[in-house]
């Protein structure tokens, strides 16, 4: 277990040192979200119901990974796309791999208000969160808290949306996570009285950098 503690800043220069070393930032994404899987199979072993709330950046791609392999596995898997279609390289790239996979790709989240999930993956916002949560954001939030209060077991990728990496600071009515995974090195906010009650369980897995590639902060 690596007990490191990295800013937001000094986490993309770790993923920019592993890429310069060979692991792709697409297969970080891949480690990422299995290992998340991974931590999700651990608490409910068997296929049901999952609910992966995706944003349209890299903590979407890692929910993307997560609904493929879950879907291929035999879960249920809905796949909101809260703030639209995905941005960046490789979160198109993962989503595009869930289009041969019976995974409902929805727009709209209010559509699912009235459905059960038994598990929810917040993949909405990573460590580039700051500020306040946009309409869409605090709609998507706002429905992964209501699930959680009606039993759905929340893991959240990196961390709970709504929270500042850096600071702590929590946003007005950002998500709480039974399970936060996170990668390669703990975020303040894991750490911070603020926010730390919000992510629950926190587990750190590896993603395939190697400290030796660490850059020196």
């Amino acid at each position: 277990m690596k007990h490191r503690i990295v800013t937001a800043a000094q986490m993309k220069a770790i993923e920019q040192a592993g890429n310069a070393h060979g692991l792709p930032y697409l297969q970080m994404m891949e480690n990422a979200g299995l290992a998340a899987y991974a931590e999700l199979k651990n608490v409910l072993p068997q296929p049901g119901s999952l609910l992966v709330v995706c944003g349209k950046g890299n903590n979407g791609g890692d929910g993307f990974v997560i609904a493929r392999a879950a879907a291929k596995e035999g879960w249920n898997v809905t796949a909101p796309l809260a703030e639209g279609e995905p941005k960046t390289t490789d979160d198109i790239t993962n989503f595009e791999r869930l289009h041969s996979l019976s995974v409902n790709i929805c727009a709209d989240c209010t559509v699912l208000e009235t459905q059960h999930f038994d598990v929810v993956v917040d993949a909405l916002y990573g460590t580039g969160f700051h500020g306040a949560l946009r309409p869409s954001g605090l709609a998507a939030c706002g429905l992964m808290n209501r699930l959680h209060k009606s039993g759905a077991f929340v893991l959240a990728v990196d961390l709970p949306s709504g929270i500042n990496t850096d600071t702590g600071e929590v946003a007005e009515g950002a998500a709480h996570a039974d399970l936060t995974v996170t990668f390669d090195s703990y975020k303040p906010l894991h750490v911070a009285e603020s926010s730390a009650p919000l992510c629950g369980k926190i587990v750190c897995s590896d993603i395939g950098i190697r400290d030796e590639w660490h850059p020196e902060f």
